[in-house]
């Protein structure tokens, strides 16, 4: 007997459904899986076979084949495990066709029939959803995760015999949340402010607010100490929460790399991801043997640290080039061309010199550098690398006596807070209410929203040519300028705008 199950299989973060056909004939007794899958699907019969002997159900002797359509799409991962237990049963005879017709079948089965979670379950779904399917069962902690998906009933169960029972008795398997309360995670709790401690560093929270504001990368400069580290940590909390459209990109793509904790649903946290450099140009950038993403897709709606940048290889840099200005990363494999999500903000800190203490002659070090020296340190970072950052802050070591005061008063972050938020709707107003900031404008949409009189015009060739600024420069200058009016609550670019803009670009 043939028994069609649908199901689906993870690409990179996004999905595909399958069709696990299961056909049970009788013959000398066998069990052949084909349909391109990978070794854990084809390790998948052992535990469907015993998860099904321990749950107590006695198969009888027959030639098993498993076809997995689209048959010349590679299959990777345990997620259909499920479907090809419900399958084989059904082509048994031991499970009525009807229960599993039209239904949808994701997860992994252990030996004792227990279901266990998955990776990638919220791109699936969606990928079943637009194949018709409007109910799906899933590990119980997968379960939040598919009830974010519109026009889905997500339905979970223990174990393999607890789901077949409700399948026999609908309505006994677990439903997703109510209407209304979307599943997502818990407020987190209070934390000390990362904020509360850039004491003294009234230009670097400028810059902070600047990035934070308009998205824009960023590029930290000083001796061990300034406080380089923290001021990173400081743009991922001025950074505004998450909007629904985006927390679903951040779920999506930390559900397809397996970080989302069992139980969880909406991700509205936006990710910080601080790598360290000896991370290679693949985990970088995504890709390996099953396509998974890499930090620059983690990094997602979010903030990509790196810390020590001149330490990093040349060909990790390199590789950010095109998610810098793409927001995406294509990925041209044997197997085919993925696109993975990467549209964050990149936040590198660097020493001036390898000892850390040039241009600092009244600091409690002197630099031991040569003129050499220092030249490769600083060369390590290519001109097309420099030339995507937007805003340069050069810090210098805080006193004592201001390090040990108080802390910053909490009104002031929250006006700092405020004028962001005003600024990031402005531009959503701008872009038809999607999270657009303006580090993502093209040409056309900088002539647009950032026109310069014959004054400004002029003001900026001068610049340019002073400071040896290139076309991408250039246009990352407007970008910064649009949002300095933007926080300004100003319609235009004022000369102000652009003169400001251009002191955090002077330093490249």
């Amino acid at each position: 007997m043939l028994a069609p199950v649908l199901s689906a299989a993870l690409a990179a973060v996004d999905a595909f459904p399958v069709r696990v056909e299961v056909n049970a004939t009788r013959g000398l007794p066998a069990f052949t899986v084909v349909g391109l899958p990978d070794g854990a699907v084809r390790e998948g019969k052992e535990r469907v076979l015993t998860a099904l002997s321990n749950a107590g159900y006695a198969l009888p002797p027959r030639r098993i084949t498993v076809n997995l359509a689209p048959a010349d799409v590679r299959k990777d991962g345990s997620s259909l495990d499920l479907p090809v237990a419900v399958g084989l049963l059904v082509a048994v005879g031991q499970l009525d066709p009807g229960l599993s017709s039209g239904r949808g079948f994701v997860g992994e089965l252990g030996l004792d029939g227990a279901l266990r979670p998955v990776r990638g379950v919220l791109a699936m779904a969606a990928a079943l959803v637009d194949a018709g399917v409007s109910e799906l069962w899933v590990p119980p902690a997968n379960r939040r995760e598919a009830a974010l998906v519109p026009g889905l009933t997500a339905r979970s169960a223990e174990t393999l015999p607890d789901l077949l029972e409700a399948l026999r008795h609908p309505g006994r398997g677990r439903s997703p949340d109510p209407p209304g309360a979307p599943p997502g995670d818990p407020p987190p709790m209070a934390a000390p402010s990362v904020l509360g401690q850039l004491r003294g560093r009234s230009w670097a929270m400028r810059g902070l607010e600047i990035a934070a504001a308009g998205g824009h990368n960023l590029m930290l400069e000083g001796p061990p100490g300034s406080g380089k580290t923290w001021m990173a940590r400081g743009l991922a909390e001025l950074l505004p929460p998450a909007d629904t459209a985006e927390a679903l990109e951040i779920t999506r793509v930390h559900s397809a790399a397996g970080l989302l904790p069992a139980g969880a649903g909406l991700q509205t946290r936006r990710p910080f991801r601080a790598p360290h450099h000896t991370a290679s140009h693949v985990g970088m950038i995504g890709g390996g043997p099953n396509l998974r993403p890499g930090e620059v897709s983690l990094a997602h709606r979010g903030v990509l640290f790196l810390d020590e940048a001149p330490e990093w290889p040349r060909r990790v840099l390199e590789t950010l080039r095109q998610p810098l200005e793409t927001g995406e990363v294509t990925l041209v494999r044997a197997r085919g061309v993925v696109v993975l999500p990467a549209r964050f903000t990149l936040v590198s800190a660097m020493n001036p010199c390898p000892c850390g203490w040039y241009g600092e002659e009244d600091g409690p070090q002197r630099c031991t550098c040569s003129e050499p020296v220092r030249r490769r340190y600083q060369g390590r970072l290519s001109g097309p690398f420099r030339d995507r950052i937007d805003l340069w802050l050069k810090l210098r070591p805080v006193p004592p006596s201001t390090l040990l005061a108080e802390a910053e008063a909490v009104p002031e972050m929250d006006r700092i807070r405020g004028r962001i938020a005003t600024a990031r709707s402005r531009q959503a107003h701008r872009s038809g209410g999607h999270p657009f900031p303006n580090r993502d404008l093209d040409p056309a949409g900088i002539r647009r929203w950032a026109p310069l009189r014959r004054s400004e015009r002029s003001l900026l060739e001068r610049a340019a040519t002073g400071l040896g600024l290139s076309a991408r420069g250039c246009h990352r200058v407007l970008r910064v300028a649009r949002t300095l009016a933007d926080l300004s609550d100003r319609s235009r670019v004022e000369e102000e705008d652009l003169l400001e803009a251009l002191q955090f670009r002077s330093a490249t």
